[in-house]
């Protein structure tokens, strides 16, 4: 053996253990993406009822608050920002929530008879973690195969 030879042995062991180690944390980010995916996709589900059901707490407050005896649903969802059936300023949310599943895609509305926002609903398509029927207090969701299923429709009496 030269001389020199003997640092290019050792450089060629540090090169072996350095790919050893990228191998290792690459096999456990492998293991524990999904998990963390899952946790992300737990979170915007969680957020989802939440603000859902924020949603139908406002349209059931629009509507038992209408004067007189002939009740109504919002004309629109920024009717429950600003309510203008009454002579001061009255609101029954502070912003419009975004979708917490497609936030580039608007609330679906559910329309009652009178044209009026008796609800909203995601638009994604994609499949809920929760399959079971969820209440929500105000709302009751069925069982459903999409998250467009989930209608926030309060209970009005």
């Amino acid at each position: 053996m030269r001389p020199g030879d003997a640092g290019l042995a050792q450089r060629g062991f540090t090169y072996v253990w350095v790919m050893a180690v990228i191998a290792i944390l690459g096999i456990g980010l492998a293991a524990i993406g999904p998990t963390w995916a899952d946790a992300a996709r737990r979170e915007r589900e969680q957020d989802l009822l939440r603000v859902g059901r924020i949603y139908a707490d406002a349209i059931a407050n629009y509507y038992r608050s209408s004067p007189g005896s002939l009740k109504r649903y919002p004309p629109s969802l920024d009717a429950l920002l600003l309510d203008t059936r009454f002579v001061g300023t009255y609101r029954h949310l502070r912003s419009l929530y975004a979708d917490p599943l497609k936030p580039d895609r608007p609330w679906g509305i559910v329309r009652a008879s009178d044209g009026g926002v008796r609800g909203v609903y995601s638009q994604s398509a994609d499949e809920p973690m929760r399959r079971e029927a969820l209440d929500l207090g105000a709302v009751i969701l069925p069982p459903a195969r999409r998250y467009s299923e989930w209608q926030f429709v309060p209970r009005v009496d």
